[in-house]
């Protein structure tokens, strides 16, 4: 029997996230200019990364303790530039880019307006008696529209691109997540990155790992099935895109998985008990 391992919660709020949102397709974020060649300015959220990302070990961590009071001040501005951007004028790539970014851009603020905190969980600001952390509530307008973190990555990110590597760049600010890349996401770089970023979660024993025979996973697996196959077959095929040749190895003529977990505590560079 799988049994649920979710790491540094309560009990009742584990219940409440053990099925994520379904991706229900937002239709007026369809629009797009494939003949549109000109990408976004990152380079603000480039460079708050490559100073705060600690990448020595992984999962990488991020210094919230060490951000300034004028690098919050840039981030807020880059943030609003972000909200000036029409968006829907722009081809794939950069729009990819341009979510992407903005939900670990709009994350990383939240929690720096919290901190210090032991788990983004703990940041209740999202709608609804029952509502846990804050990826209900509506932290950004973009082209008109209020956005909350949930409208950016069940609505836009994984309907509209139906990309599963997106799951390795969305970072929701948790030991258990993907790794906070030290750079922004571009029309450019996009592509690499997010390959990058597969490799990095599916070798690290917080995304696959054997205990004896019995195959762990992620639960960012079990939470979002369908972007990553219809069945455990199909889930560890795509493992295998991306496994190291050791790890393909242990994964041949596997047909099940046998259990998932999450660590929901802060990536903080700072170690907490």
């Amino acid at each position: 029997m799988r049994r649920i391992a979710l790491i540094v919660i309560p009990l009742l709020f584990a219940s409440a996230i053990q099925a994520a949102p379904r991706a229900e397709l937002w239709p007026r974020w369809q629009a797009h200019d494939p003949q549109q060649a000109e990408d976004i300015d990152h380079s603000a959220w480039t460079e708050l990364l490559s100073r705060h990302v600690a990448t020595a070990t992984h999962p990488f961590r991020f210094r919230y303790g060490a951000v300034s009071p004028g690098e919050r001040q840039a981030l807020a501005a880059y943030l609003t530039r972000l909200q000036a951007v029409r968006i829907s004028d722009y081809a794939r790539p950069a729009q990819l880019a341009y979510w992407i970014n903005l939900y670990n851009a709009l994350t990383i603020q939240v929690v720096l307006d919290h901190y210090p905190v032991a788990s983004i969980t703990r940041i209740n600001i999202s709608p609804g008696l029952f509502s846990r952390g804050p990826w209900g509530k509506s932290l950004a307008t973009v082209e008109g529209e209020a956005l909350s973190l949930n409208d950016i990555e069940h609505r836009i990110l994984r309907p509209v691109f139906a990309d599963p590597r997106v799951h390795y760049a969305v970072n929701c600010a948790s030991l258990g997540c993907p790794n906070l890349q030290p750079q922004a996401y571009t029309a450019s770089n996009l592509d690499g990155l997010l390959e990058l970023g597969a490799r990095q979660f599916v070798n690290h024993s917080r995304g696959v790992r054997f205990d004896g025979e019995d195959l762990t996973v992620s639960s960012i697996y079990r939470w979002f099935r369908a972007d990553f196959g219809a069945n455990d077959q199909a889930l560890i095929k795509h493992l295998q895109r991306y496994a190291s040749p050791a790890l393909q190895a242990r994964l041949a003529g596997r047909r099940d998985v046998d259990d998932d977990e999450y660590d929901w505590r802060l990536n903080d560079a700072v170690q907490r008990p």
